[in-house]
């Protein structure tokens, strides 16, 4: 299927099934462009292919499928870097092999991407769109490296910016809070999320390991097709903001970056049960 030449073309990674990248295809699609919808198994993607939207193979840690992908586009008029990976583990005891394929995955591979389609870019004067997270701003245990690769994708897309804004291209910044997705059943479901033998939060093992499964917030979040349709709104007006703030929490993450440092500390460890965490270890 080929786009007609009137539609405006979106390319988003991650479009597997129960994922925000599903919810954003359906929601451009919804609008009248013509989706391509790519994640790494093709057969993981039956949302959207249901929905009539194009499905093409992309591994955003594969330079030949980056290229393969990429050989098949005439034209492109929006990037959406959704695609990322998550890790949960205690500073003091995080794999410093994992930690870097986190960052491989949610920063140098984002970048990789947007090169290889900038040529496309550059010719509609698009717009590239990075998913990064409210996490980048606030602090939240256990989370530090996935927080710290969203941070390090916030200044990177600031940077693309002003970059990018010579040639006529826009770089939007998706700072998103929670969605009611399947992020955290996969992340359990492909990460041992236990802490190590001999870890100094033995104390409160059951209490950190449910910290870091999120277990908190399992069953927050706004809905996918909620939060994807304000923001393909958000995306489509004649001047898209430069940073767009969605999902549960946003909001709070957001005043957080005005208040004094460490404000909303309290607030947060009851939100992840690090509260919990403290009062035993101190016993």
């Amino acid at each position: 299927m080929a786009p007609s030449n009137s539609k405006r073309t979106v390319l988003i990674t991650g479009c597997s099934d129960g994922g925000m990248g599903a919810a954003l295809a359906v929601a451009f699609h919804k609008a009248g462009l013509h989706v391509y919808a790519t994640a790494r198994s093709p057969s993981a993607m039956t949302q959207v292919a249901s929905a009539g939207i194009e499905t093409l193979t992309l591994d955003i840690q594969s330079d030949s499928s980056i290229a393969t992908c990429v050989s098949k586009l005439k034209s492109l008029d929006i990037l959406v870097n959704n695609a990322g990976a998550s890790y949960s583990m205690p500073i003091s005891d995080l794999s410093i092999a994992e930690s870097k394929k986190i960052f491989d995955v949610n920063v140098w591979a984002q970048i990789v991407v947007t090169q290889a389609f900038l040529p496309l870019l550059l010719k509609s004067k698009g717009m590239i769109v990075n998913q990064t997270s409210v996490v980048a701003s606030m602090a939240v245990p256990f989370q530090s490296v996935y927080n710290a690769s969203k941070a390090a994708m916030v200044i990177l897309s600031d940077s693309q910016r002003l970059e990018l804004a010579p040639f006529g291209i826009r770089v939007v910044d998706l700072r998103t809070g929670a969605v009611a997705t399947n992020i955290i059943k996969n992340q359990i479901k492909n990460t041992q999320v236990v802490l190590p033998k001999g870890s100094i939060y033995e104390p409160a093992r059951e209490a950190v390991e449910s910290a870091m499964r999120n277990d908190k917030m399992a069953n927050a979040g706004v809905p996918a097709a909620q939060w994807a349709g304000q923001v393909v709104q958000d995306l489509l007006k004649k001047t898209p903001p430069n940073v767009i703030w969605g999902g549960a929490q946003a909001n709070m993450a957001r005043i957080g970056t005005f208040m004094p440092h460490g404000m909303l500390d309290g607030t947060i460890k009851k939100m992840t049960g690090i509260d919990v965490v403290e009062r035993m270890v101190r016993k």
